[in-house]
């Protein structure tokens, strides 16, 4: 291929739209262009990185026995109301494209095929002699951010792996499962990629268990907290951890569990209130009030009690709340602030929000307009395990010091709602601390159990000839996030350094000054040889500046550079490896005999121990 050829622009300055280096340097570099926000064109370059990226999931994938096919992208809305699901991908927030054809049957743009897959199965597998079956593919996917950014990372329309397996029980979904885990590592392995495997949460996707693949990386949207011995790490969304001991309330329980008031004017925050009586976070139960949108269509205030300082986690408050209300209201829309707005929409005297406690009462939500009732009370265990604490009187400049959770009359049970942060202990070995990193999601695995089988009613025959849901697990690799993530991870000052293994060629030859004859002819030679020994070989055959053209061989990041200069009427040429810097001069008739070895090595992109 000839860069004449490949219709490259490259940019000298970081386009105004991009954040994060990856994405600068694929635009830059003339991998993408942007099209509307997160819409993006592959361009000929990085079509080259996806393929091969697919060529080793699709490797993996089908040495794990994996079997590929090709699913519609039109998806029909009944199979998502069968699943529940429907309402909670397409309402509020919902990231579905959905529409409606002449007919008025309304369709959704898959954004993953759990619904699809499981209705073909209930088709097409009847007995347990047909179990286990793992399908994959590899195609486009859609989803309606509410704000797309960071180029391929988080865009509208991105290209995923996703594969599903089913099962006549639990110890072979746990099987598939563990052999799925085995070919992801090798697949970030060979495209080059340091990940971290972690606990997460299952989120939409629902099940059992769950696992995330990061790419260590800076620009990471997600915190990972793992402990220093290896032995942990999970997403802060999931990580579990032991929270500071808190400090005894000095005086302990006061008027018999009750509290004693204690005047608190203007001290609405923990801050102000801890200040002005010298008191510690711990020592404080602090009092949330939200909302939560539910898919029938109710409204249920929450309450919810953390110790003082500690910070909510809204991914266990949202899977606390579906586990208490359970199936009968539906998915869990949105979780919301209930706001003094909130509170005189539903024609509700106001709260002296800053001075509740965990004993209000229900009857303030007497004569709400569309709420529940009452409150579901929620309380975080480091809270709950407080013998005596501080907390609001449900009066404006007024605390109570000293309570109890039996003095003010609540029996409670503790939670885990509570943040993990860097520095907590950790829960396997308190001697261990949670550190903190920023990664890049790139896989996700899923031990989905009977969620989908169960409300879809896919069953098959056992070998007891009974009628039983599926066990059913899913897996996912972003195709084309991991592609930007191996430049997030993999980049310089200059540019990109892709690992061979995903490069989109394999050896850039430069001829510093095309219109020299001599210089022309022996890099002709030379791309006619690295061809027939099956490199994949760039041929810079513009009329540029050598200085050009070496810097956008830096940009475009291709792993080996051979530059034929001026000491070709000696049949003498340069080669530069992109990652770590390092050149070298050496006869040209000495160029396969040095190349072909490295390159043969570092096709398989296996990192070093």
């Amino acid at each position: 291929m000839r860069v004449s050829r490949l219709m490259l622009v490259t940019l000298r300055d970081d386009p105004a739209e991009a954040e994060i280096p990856s994405h600068k340097l694929l635009l830059r570099a003339g991998y993408i262009r942007r099209l509307a926000p997160g819409i993006f064109a592959y361009m000929p370059l990085m079509w080259r990185v996806l393929r091969k990226v697919s060529r080793v999931v699709r490797e993996e994938m089908d040495a794990a026995g994996a079997l590929e096919t090709l699913l519609p992208q039109l998806q029909p809305a009944e199979l998502w109301r069968r699943s529940g699901r429907w309402a909670g991908y397409t309402a509020g927030e919902g990231i579905m494209f959905h529409l409606e054809d002449r007919q008025q049957r309304e369709l959704g743009l898959g954004p993953t095929h759990e619904e699809v897959v499981t209705a073909l199965a209930a088709d097409l597998l009847r007995s347990y002699r047909q179990l286990p079956v793992n399908l994959y593919q590899i195609q486009t996917k859609f989803r309606d951010e509410i704000r797309p950014r960071f180029g391929l990372m988080r865009g509208r329309e991105f290209i995923m792996k996703d594969a599903y397996s089913f099962h006549a029980d639990e110890a072979s979904l746990a099987e598939t499962y563990g052999a799925m885990d085995l070919a992801y590592r090798r697949i970030f392995d060979r495209c080059g990629l340091r990940t971290v495997a972690v606990e997460a949460d299952s989120g939409a996707i629902g099940g059992s268990a769950s696992q995330e693949f990061m790419v260590t990386a800076d620009a990471g949207e997600d915190l990972i907290l793992a402990s220093a011995d290896g032995r942990y790490a999970a997403n802060q969304e999931r990580a579990q951890s032991l929270a500071a001991e808190a400090i005894p309330l000095a005086g302990g329980v006061l008027a018999g569990g009750a509290g004693q008031p204690l005047a608190t004017p203007a001290q609405a925050t923990i801050d102000d209130l801890c200040a002005g009586h010298g008191l510690e976070p711990s020592q404080v139960v602090k009092v949330l009030l939200l909302l939560a949108r539910l898919e029938d269509g109710s409204d249920q205030p929450l309450l919810v009690a953390l110790r003082g300082d500690q910070q909510l986690n809204e991914v266990k408050l949202a899977n606390a709340v579906t586990t208490r209300l359970g199936a009968s209201h539906g998915a869990l829309l949105e979780l919301t602030p209930l706001t003094p707005t909130l509170l005189e929409r539903q024609g509700l005297a106001p709260l002296p929000f800053g001075f509740l406690g965990p004993q209000l009462g229900d009857g303030l939500l007497a004569g709400s307009g569309s709420w529940a009732p009452c409150f579901l009370r929620l309380v975080d265990h480091t809270a709950a395990e407080l013998e005596s604490f501080v907390c609001g009187a449900n009066q404006p400049d007024l605390h109570l010091l000293g309570a109890s959770w039996a003095g003010l009359g609540l029996s409670v049970e503790g939670l885990d709602l509570r943040s993990a942060q860097p520095g907590d202990r950790c829960c396997h070995d308190p001697l261990q601390r949670l550190e903190a990193s920023r990664g890049i999601e790139v896989g996700h695995i899923f031990q989905l159990g009977r969620k989908y089988s169960s409300a879809m009613e896919a069953c098959f025959t056992s070998e007891a000839g009974t009628s039983e849901p599926f066990w059913m697990g899913c897996y996912g690799i972003g195709v084309s996030r991991l592609a930007q993530a191996a430049v997030e991870q993999h980049h310089d000052a200059n540019g990109i350094c892709w690992p061979l293994a995903i490069a989109p060629f394999e050896v850039l030859l430069v001829p510093a000054n095309a219109a020299d004859p001599v210089q022309a002819a022996l890099a002709q030679r030379l791309y006619g040889e690295l061809q027939q020994a099956g490199v994949e070989v760039l041929l810079d055959d513009r009329a540029e500046r050598a200085g050009v053209k070496f810097k956008d061989g830096d940009l475009l990041g291709i792993p080996w550079r051979v530059v034929v200069g001026r000491g070709a009427g000696d049949g003498r040429i340069e080669l530069v490896e992109r990652s770590p810097a390092h050149s070298q001069e050496l006869p040209a008739d000495g160029l396969l005999a040095l190349l072909l070895p490295r390159i043969e090595q570092q096709r398989w992109g296996l990192l070093e121990a």
